[in-house]
């Protein structure tokens, strides 16, 4: 039994480990610590015995994964000079070779072969997620909720401490030289990853009542109250950190998360009705965040700002995107190619380091094998989405997990979470529990706890 709870403990501790260290790609050695810890886990999945068990969805879901890991490969090969000076987007580098008078070497399809293993390596910690939630089954759906809250409060706890010491460059509370200095960010660099943490915590809170609350024995009456309480204190953290953080994206987002989180108390087979209203609130938020400065958050960095929206940083994005299909410009390669397309007259001390939208840096940097994958995992994503909603089963943390998803992705479009080994293990930790097996626990109902009575005939 010990040994047993020692295995459930590893993914949730795991978890737990990335919130509290891998916020930023600032941090390269503790980032360099959750890679090796990595490696460890997903080494342990190849070697250990098949668990088992596993859904259909799970089994999907890897071979998704293994088609990215692939599309990652294609970036790496190398190609001869007769092909890759063909390849769209290379005339700058054919043309610095021919100014220097040299021939044209084998390269790889990417422009930036060292960041595109560095986008490798970041890569690690969503894998090892789900190498020990769907290899291994080294969880329990409840501890990764609790590992989840955990690492939320004290970044909120932590959060408190930065703004009430100060928030200037030099506070000892901000744990990266590069932040949002002012704002209670945590653990994160950004102050929209802290609250995307938030915002993905509620559903799990709320998951966690939903399954007390099917407990109908009487002597669970003063647990499941405790847990109650608890669960409603823990909700106020929350909240309180999102006004500490102060995000127009935590504020957004996290109206229609909390309304999705709500439906989770409802009975099983009434929850899907009530799904809509949410979905169309979270897309109105979405929108809206879409018309707002990208660079509010280095303006406290005593940066020029230079209020361009993140409709305008799209448009550039996209001159890129079509310009370097179909193979992308590489992994990790957009701060190199997005100088290009800017307007020499306008830049200054504030650049543009990320597209603001996950999808469109992929469909640069990966090109249209990139785009195919999201594609692909986008399709997953709805479909398993759709048999728990569906399912009058009911699996509370399966259903918070398509919520915490779903937000995630969202904010996908107007930022970039997934670019922190955090914001993308918690990721990996939602579409775990997606796709996760379970059997359906029934309710006890008062005939079922009655003794059966007999007749007896002498």
């Amino acid at each position: 039994m010990a040994s047993r709870s020692l295995r459930e403990g590893v993914a949730p501790a795991y978890l737990l480990l990335c919130l509290l260290l891998g916020g930023s790609a600032q941090g390269i050695w503790v980032n360099a610590i959750l890679q090796l810890l990595a490696v460890g886990i997903i080494a342990w999945a190849a070697l250990a015995p098949d668990q088992g068990n596993t859904s259909i969805w799970g089994r999907r879901l890897m071979v998704v994964c293994a088609i990215g890991l692939l599309v990652i490969l294609i970036q790496l090969i190398p190609m001869p000079p007769a092909i890759w000076g063909t390849l769209p987007g290379r005339q700058i580098v054919t043309d610095g070779y021919a100014i220097l008078g040299l021939p044209l070497p084998w390269m790889a399809v990417t422009l930036a072969p060292d960041q595109t293993l560095s986008t490798v390596l970041r890569l690690l910690p969503p894998a090892a997620i789900l190498a020990a939630m769907v290899g291994l089954k080294a969880y329990r759906p409840a501890w990764m909720a609790w590992a989840l809250i955990a690492g939320t409060c004290a970044g909120v706890f932590l959060g408190a401490l930065q703004v009430t010491g100060g928030g200037n460059l030099t506070s000892p509370w901000y744990p990266y030289p590069i932040s949002n200095f002012g704002s209670a960010v945590g653990f994160f660099a950004n102050s929209n990853h802290m609250a995307m943490l938030l915002v993905v915590t509620i559903p799990f809170l709320f998951a966690l009542v939903a399954t007390t609350r099917r407990e109908r024995e009487k002597k669970s009456i003063q647990k499941r109250s405790a847990l109650f309480a608890l669960a409603g204190a823990l909700l106020l953290v929350v909240l309180l950190g999102l006004a500490l953080n102060r995000s127009l994206a935590g504020f957004g987002l996290g109206l229609p998360a909390l309304a999705a989180s709500v439906i989770l108390l409802l009975r099983p087979e009434r929850q899907g009705r009530w799904l809509l209203a949410p979905v169309l609130v979270g897309l109105i938020a979405v929108g809206t965040i879409f018309m707002l400065p990208v660079t509010a958050s280095v303006q406290s960095l005593g940066a020029g700002a230079s209020f361009e929206t993140r409709r305008a940083v799209g448009a550039t994005s996209l001159r890129a995107a079509g310009d370097f299909l179909p193979l992308g410009s590489g992994l990790g390669s957009f701060p190199l190619v997005y100088p290009l397309y800017e307007d020499p007259d306008r830049v200054d001390r504030t650049f543009v380091n990320h597209a603001h939208n996950d999808y469109l840096e992929m469909a640069i940097e990966a090109g249209l094998p990139g785009m195919l994958w999201v594609l692909l995992f986008l399709v997953w994503w709805f479909a398993t989405a759709r048999v728990r909603w569906r399912d009058i089963i009911d699996d509370p943390f399966a259903r918070a997990g398509t919520i915490a998803s779903a937000a995630i992705l969202a904010h996908s479009l107007v930022d970039f979470p997934l670019r922190t080994s955090a914001m993308a293990a918690v990721l990996a930790a939602s579409v775990a529990l997606m796709a996760q097996s379970f059997r359906p626990n029934r309710e006890k109902t008062e005939s079922d706890i009655r003794p059966a009575r007999h007749l007896e005939i002498r």
